[in-house]
């Protein structure tokens, strides 16, 4: 197959390209800028130079592949405050994706999360179907990025073999630099390793080269509407994660209270906060994924998250 896959150059997107030229496909991938493109030929794919707003040209890339994987957001635009708009433009292109693939058949995956679909709860891929105050709870903005994922899901009533991929909001691995990146750079920094009061709220998490399985399963065969879960570890407990961390960097472990951890951990603290555990099960059982990578904890007890 020839696949067109949006953030190519990536944390996941990296992988993904990886794992599916190992696999035997053509990859084209989405560059912004030169570096991200000089990148992506040195690993064997076929660039096409442009970014999200480049309507036409998603268009035009979509129609020319056998099928699509998005990954790319605007991170930068919705971190600096503008999350509507970051948002926004993902419903755009996602809506020109589809523009190219209606009645043809073939697949388009997109990424998705799993945070917020039922609080306090173990979530399933048949949760978050419908929105509700929690998604409301999660980012700010998020009705059109919730809207997006359904529309992209409808689509399998249009000829497209559409799928969503819900990660886990943690997609580990060496070279990592999200969440649990933050949190070290954080105890770092603070002297202190914090959970959030008693520390019992769950975290779901995946390695990132399982992840870059599942979109590659995904993209061969998952069948059109289905919600998909990137989910290895279904809840690691906030309070053992930071008991790592303080063990590898040699300083307490503390209990930061809820009306403390905004200070303590700045835009983390919303985020980590939330129990928020999930389920594959369905997944597995639909595409007989499989993961195979070492768990979180485990990784980070391998140390390269504390490297300086």
């Amino acid at each position: 197959m020839r696949i067109f896959v949006t953030g190519a150059s990536g944390w996941i997107g990296s992988a993904v390209v990886v794992e599916l030229l190992e696999a035997g496909h053509q990859v084209v991938g989405l560059a912004r800028s030169q570096e991200s493109a000089d990148a992506l030929v040195a690993a064997g794919v076929e660039v096409f130079l442009g970014t999200l707003d480049d309507l036409d040209g998603l268009r035009s890339a979509a129609g020319a592949s056998d099928g699509v994987i998005h990954l790319a957001f605007k991170h930068d635009q919705a971190f600096s405050g503008d999350f509507q708009g970051a948002a926004d433009a993902d419903r755009l292109a996602v809506e020109a994706f589809a523009d190219a693939l209606v009645d043809s058949g073939r697949p388009l995956v997109l990424a998705s999360g799993t945070l917020g679909l039922a609080p306090g709860r173990l979530a399933t891929e048949e949760d978050g179907h419908e929105f509700t105050d929690a998604h409301a709870g999660v980012g700010g903005g998020p009705r059109t990025r919730w809207e997006t994922a359904e529309l992209v899901l409808s689509l399998a009533n249009r000829g497209v073999r559409s799928s969503i991929v819900r990660l886990s909001p943690t997609n580990h691995g060496d070279g990592d630099n999200g969440f649990m990146a933050t949190l070290v750079s954080i105890a770092r920094d603070k002297g202190v390793s914090g959970f959030i009061g008693d520390g019992s709220n769950r975290w779901p998490a995946v390695h990132r080269l399982d992840s870059a399985h599942l979109f590659r399963l995904a993209v061969e065969g998952a069948p059109a509407g289905s919600t998909l879960h990137g989910v290895a570890d279904e809840g690691v407990a906030t309070r053992d994660i930071a008991e790592v961390i303080g063990r590898h960097l040699n300083v307490p472990v503390l209990s930061i209270s809820g009306e403390d951890a905004g200070e303590h951990f700045t835009w983390l603290a919303n985020f980590f906060a939330m129990d928020a555990p999930a389920s594959s099960a369905l997944t597995r059982k639909l595409l007989n994924w499989q993961p195979v990578q070492v768990g979180l904890i485990p990784d980070l007890d391998e140390g390269h998250y504390f490297h300086v």
